[in-house]
């Protein structure tokens, strides 16, 4: 996030010593992106950071593919995931290529027994259900329904839920997220016309400090597969940091939509980008004011992106028979638009409270195993009039 932060207690310089009141000194890490070259993170442990007493087991959690090439358009019923009581096996990838994985998860309970951290990719989890607390080796964060909370690969968590009713829709990206840069001047600081500003960020404010040594197991995935290690320290013993990379919460009731009196195209809805796909937000808004407006979307052409729209809540206009949980695939190569009747519908209306999250990819996805068990196969056959 290109907006500096500190937490807790730091040197005045950099790379110099730091001591405790017994005259010990801190361990100093730099949690770095993009080799030195990305944003970066420096933070004082307790105890080294390195100690690693065993790795246990290595287990494989990659998707099982239905269709590696797929020009079907699928309607996915997402709350027919069934809920599970661990975190990482609820967690159930749909969609996927090489850039991200699309994951639907309906947890039960808290994280209790072990950490996680993810060295493949950022994670961006998108809360559609639950209240609790993310909890880091950065600080904490709570959250409700509509936060974004946005996860830098690499980063130690755990999750707090309050309650056993929990779906979120989640993003696993290889590639960094970033907030689109058309929004940003060169100094990273997003400018008057993005639909969001740096109040709407919400950064660590809690910084848990434990110094603790025993058994502490770090579920680490890399590259789809979890190694279970266990830490001869506790992982949250940061006494303090500064810098650039830490996770942070966005909510998408903060999202500022852009509208006008014709239809405005998808990336004013932009939220998130990476070099291979965005996120965007579909937030309540008036609709267009042009006389002769039709408010409903035209029909597109998806030639150069897969289009995945996750409806959270509202009316969804362009659709029939849309759901909250539901996820529509429309591939590229192939044209999609407004259902039949939707157009004409839309003539008039004056507004929308649909809510949304879309990601649009740049390389075609494959459709898993686990999203044909929740796939409507005659989605497809739905614009027949």
């Amino acid at each position: 996030m290109p907006i500096y932060h500190k937490l807790g207690s730091i040197p005045p310089k950099r790379h110099t010593q730091f001591r405790k009141e017994n005259g010990d000194l801190y361990y100093e890490q730099l949690f770095g992106t993009i080799g030195f070259d990305g944003m970066s993170t420096n933070m004082y442990h307790e105890h080294r950071p390195t100690q690693v007493k065993e790795i246990k087991q290595q287990y494989s959690v990659a998707p099982k593919i239905a269709k590696a090439n797929n020009i079907q358009s699928y309607r996915l019923r997402g709350f027919q995931v069934t809920p599970q009581e661990d975190y990482l096996e609820s967690r159930k990838i749909v969609l996927t290529n090489s850039d991200c994985h699309i994951v639907l998860a309906a947890p039960k309970k808290s994280m209790t027994d072990y950490f996680y951290k993810n060295t493949d990719s950022d994670e961006v989890l998108f809360i559609h259900r639950g209240t609790g607390k993310l909890r880091t080796m950065l600080g904490n964060l709570d959250f409700k329904y509509g936060d974004y909370l946005v996860i830098p690969r690499g980063m130690i968590y755990k999750i707090d839920f309050d309650t056993e009713d929990n779906r979120l829709f989640i993003v696993e990206s290889r590639r960094p997220i970033y907030t689109p840069k058309r929004y940003r001047n060169w100094f990273g600081q997003l400018l008057e016309h993005a639909p969001f500003c740096e109040r709407d960020i919400r950064r660590p404010e809690e910084l848990e400090t434990h110094n603790e040594k025993g058994d502490f197991v770090i579920k680490v995935k890399k590259k789809d597969e979890i190694f279970d290690m266990v830490y001869a320290t506790h992982p949250f013993d940061v006494v303090g940091y500064d810098g650039y990379n830490y996770p942070y919460a966005f909510s998408i009731h903060d999202f500022e939509p852009i509208t006008g009196r014709i239809h405005q195209p998808p990336p004013v809805h932009q939220t998130f980008e990476t070099d291979a796909f965005v996120i965007c937000s579909f937030v309540p808004r008036l609709y267009d004011y042009h006389p002769l407006a039709i408010p409903a979307p035209y029909n597109h052409s998806n030639i150069d992106s897969d289009e995945v729209l996750y409806y959270v809540d509202g009316d969804f206009m362009s659709r029939n028979d849309i759901e909250a949980g539901h996820i529509s695939l429309h591939p590229a190569g192939i044209p999609h638009g407004p259902h039949p009747g939707a157009v004409e519908r839309s003539i008039g209306k004056t507004e929308t409270q649909e809510l949304a999250v879309m990601v649009d990819t740049f390389k075609p996805l494959m459709v898993t195993e686990e999203a044909m068990k929740i796939a409507d196969e005659k989605y497809y056959q739905s614009w027949l009039e």
